[in-house]
């Protein structure tokens, strides 16, 4: 558990094959509450551990806020 707050993370877009891209590492600033509500999906055992959780939810806005909102699908 990290008690500072700040933790690094490797985050990699995925395709749909669920095969990872060279991964960068990268610090992220969150607030205690959303640490609190990524650690309860990680003990309700949703996600294996935060950073799986939040390459999912960066892969699932990319998804909708980038690659829906492209004309004729490309």
């Amino acid at each position: 558990m990290i008690i500072s707050g700040i933790w690094k993370i490797a985050v990699s877009f995925q395709n749909t094959e669920r095969r990872y891209d060279p991964m960068k590492l990268i610090t992220l600033y969150l607030p205690e509450p959303y640490i609190r509500a990524l650690d309860s999906l990680v003990t309700a055992r949703f996600y294996p551990n935060r950073a799986e959780a939040i390459r999912v939810a960066i892969k699932d806005l990319i998804s909708t806020e980038v690659w829906e909102r492209r004309p004729n699908g490309d």
